[in-house]
């Protein structure tokens, strides 16, 4: 089976819609069981993008979360995400930008790293995006919608030490390929990153991948 997505997605509404509010401890109880990755960490007041000519998952599952943070003031802030997980991934021409603002003599910094280019690909192992919005072009094969998020087996399984409802709406499929891919995340987690042709650079002003 096979789905074609196209557009982007209020993530904030929608990771709203499906995840109430509950005791992180079910889900932690969860991912210990199923020996899912640590990602408790508070998440940083400034969150980034990503392009991507193509990304190709296997063991893709994705539900909702909240991510417990700071914004660039210190103050403590909980910010509703989709979590999309792959057991493997490979990506193609990948770019990531974060826009540090005002900072004393300096004014606006910008990061921005590319990688997997030049006919490179960077590659991952149980990886986890913490996503606020996404535009792509999307194909899933054998996709389930509507199973409950600590029953999406295809991928590697709820993160520990999220708080998420493992009774909430989740999805999964054994493929899925996304292409040309814009997105805007709070949080990466992945076992092994590695980056082929990685460069880092630092820009005055906003220098975003998009």
């Amino acid at each position: 089976m096979e789905s074609q997505v196209r557009g982007g997605t209020r993530w904030k509404r929608f990771a709203v819609v499906m995840v109430p509010s509950v005791a992180a401890t079910a889900a932690i109880g969860v991912a210990l069981a199923q020996g899912a990755l640590a990602a408790s960490f508070s998440v940083s007041g400034q969150s980034f993008k990503v392009t991507a000519d193509r990304l190709d998952g296997t063991g893709f599952s994705q539900y909702g979360a909240i991510d417990q943070g700071y914004t660039l003031k210190g103050e403590k802030v909980a910010r509703p995400v989709a979590v999309s997980a792959f057991r493997n991934a490979t990506i193609s021409n990948m770019c990531q930008s974060v826009v540090t603002p005002d900072i004393p003599l300096v004014g606006t910094v910008s990061l921005k790293l590319t990688a997997g280019t030049g006919g490179t690909k960077v590659e991952a192992e149980n990886l986890y995006i913490d996503v606020e919005e996404l535009s792509a072009d999307a194909t899933f094969k054998n996709i389930d919608i509507g199973v409950a998020a600590k029953d999406a087996s295809k991928g590697p399984g709820m993160a520990k030490g999220e708080q998420a409802n493992p009774f909430g709406f989740g999805q999964q499929s054994d493929v899925a390929t996304l292409t040309d891919v814009k997105q805007t995340a709070w949080a990466t987690t992945a076992g092994t990153f590695k980056l082929s042709n990685l460069k880092m650079s630092l820009h005055k002003g906003a220098n975003e991948c998009y």
